[in-house]
């Protein structure tokens, strides 16, 4: 026997239909305000960020030891993908180039491409990737373990401590990390060149050089500034603000590795429409 419920019709709408409208519009509310709060706590981090960085107590010696963590650790991965790029885009330009006759202009486009975009953007990713799920591993797990709660009672600042030095690390050295990426690409375009042909070195990077600009690198510079600073605040707000269970380890990685390399991107968007303005 089927039950049929009775549907009271008021005005003509059915009440069980004007419930399910309120409850759609309930929890379009509800997403809408935790979009706000959220916004609303990471300006409030980047606030304390910013106050603590300006205190008498800063912690050098952790800060040093972030910028080991981030710089040297992560020099092995940089290496390759820098040496890879510049090869990888000679090989893939070097055939175009033969047909309209411009080999010469091989090594000049090599330098300004890696300089401008593919340099600073593809190293910021594999940081993101490496850096920023490193960061928000470790403080997630010490979040975790009530790690965090324990400074915080023993009258030591976690904030200053954990955050302004992995946030100001990573702000120092994933430019540093692009730069040296930069010049490993441009070595490996010079390896890419000798494969069917035979430039020196010296004639190789006079002609990479020769069309290499002030401009050219001055803004690829300051955007990465912007992307390490956009890795580290992404990961240690994900990592401080972790929650309880321990699968919040793997969501506050996995999460930090997604919105830091989205942001890379949007900064980067951001950064070249700057530029065009400028120029």
């Amino acid at each position: 026997m089927k039950k049929y419920h009775p549907v009271i019709k008021v005005k003509g709408f059915a009440t069980s239909q004007s419930v399910k409208l309120s409850e759609k519009t309930i929890a379009k509310t509800e997403k809408a305000g935790n979009f706000l709060t959220e916004i609303a706590d990471v300006f409030l981090f980047i606030l304390q960020i910013i106050r603590e960085i300006f205190s008498r107590d800063f912690e050098f010696k952790e800060f040093f030891r972030q910028c080991f963590q981030v710089g040297y650790k992560s020099l092995p991965l940089v290496s390759v993908t820098g040496a890879i790029m510049g090869l990888v885009l000679t090989i893939q330009s070097r055939p175009v180039l033969v047909d309209f006759g411009a080999v010469t202009m091989l090594p000049g486009m090599v330098a300004i491409s890696l300089i401008r975009e593919m340099g600073p953007v593809i190293t910021a990713l594999i940081c993101a990737g490496k850096i920023g799920s490193g960061m928000g591993a470790e403080l997630g797990s010490m979040k975790v373990t009530e790690q965090i709660d324990a400074m915080e009672v023993s009258s030591t600042n976690p904030m200053r401590f954990l955050v302004v030095t992995r946030v100001l690390a990573a702000t120092l050295m994933i430019p540093l990390l692009i730069l040296y990426a930069d010049a490993l690409g441009i070595l490996g375009c010079w390896v890419g060149a000798n494969i069917k042909g035979d430039v020196s070195f010296a004639l190789f990077f006079s002609q990479a050089f020769a069309h290499v600009h002030f401009m050219d690198l001055f803004p690829a510079v300051i955007k990465s500034f912007f992307f390490g600073a956009v890795i580290g605040l992404v990961g240690c707000y994900k990592g401080y603000n972790a929650g309880r269970g321990t699968e919040s380890v793997g969501v506050a990685a996995n999460s930090a590795v997604v919105l830091a390399s989205l942001l890379v991107i949007i900064v980067d968007m951001i950064a070249v429409q700057i530029t065009d303005m400028l120029l």
